[in-house]
């Protein structure tokens, strides 16, 4: 009978907007890992053939990654994984080092403990990805972590700015953890769990304090990294 379903043994609608969702942080993630090599091409057919769907949902997905920062969008509109300016570094830097302060400090100030077992719970994540030696987890954990702090200072300009920065240094930061092996340095444990005494003390003076020498070391050790090793650096990101 025309319009049957066969017994709804056929493969069941997809939902709209899901295939979109599924190709965007699937091609997100392997980016941000590196996976994908900053330059290398994002072929929409080839990409259509690897999901199974049509060029539709590809499409979206290369225009969310594109908006991300993620992805580059060339004058003969083939789509590329975004290359990372090291010349744009000292910028990023700045704005990553206020973005600490601000968060942390906006932590500090306000009351009461409904954001702190949220917090707690994302250093706890950050601590077994660090013994676990899986800078993958590692990254994606420290994110949350800060993430959630932002959450705490309750703008959500700044929680919003902050996640997009932290994500756009994601890559840098998996350069920078190969050069420990992927064994991360246990001061930065110590360093989110003094964080959180501060926050959860009300004591937006040492909050400050530690997020300035936080983000300052980080800066600093990715600075050494990057003048040191700039060549091998370029090299595997294919730049």
């Amino acid at each position: 009978m025309s319009g049957s379903n066969d017994g709804g043994q056929g493969e069941a609608p997809r939902t709209r907007g899901s295939g979109t969702e599924s190709v965007y942080q699937a091609l997100r993630g392997e980016i941000l890992a590196m996976e994908r090599a900053p330059g290398s091409p994002l072929d929409e057919t080839r990409l259509s053939e690897r999901f199974g769907m049509s060029r539709t949902p590809i499409r979206e997905a290369l225009l969310r990654l594109t908006a991300d920062g993620l992805a580059t969008t060339l004058p003969n509109r083939n789509t590329i994984v975004a290359t990372i300016d090291f010349s744009s570094l000292p910028t990023y830097f700045e704005a990553l080092c206020l973005m600490y302060r601000v968060t942390t400090r906006g932590a500090a100030q306000r009351q009461g403990d409904a954001w702190m077992q949220v917090i707690t719970d994302r250093q706890r994540e950050f601590a077994a990805a660090v013994d676990a030696q899986d800078a993958i987890a590692m990254i994606e954990a420290n994110r949350e972590f800060h993430v959630a702090i932002a959450e705490r200072a309750g703008n959500s300009y700044y929680t919003a700015f902050f996640a997009r920065l932290l994500d756009e240094g994601r890559r840098i930061l998996r350069l920078y953890y190969s050069t420990f092996d992927d064994r991360l340095p246990k001061r930065y444990v110590e360093e989110h769990e003094a964080m959180i005494t501060a926050i959860r003390a009300g004591d937006v003076e040492a909050a400050d304090r530690l997020a300035i020498a936080h983000g300052e070391q980080i800066v600093r050790q990715i600075q050494d990294y990057v003048a040191r090793d700039l060549g091998k650096a370029k090299t595997i990101t294919g730049l």
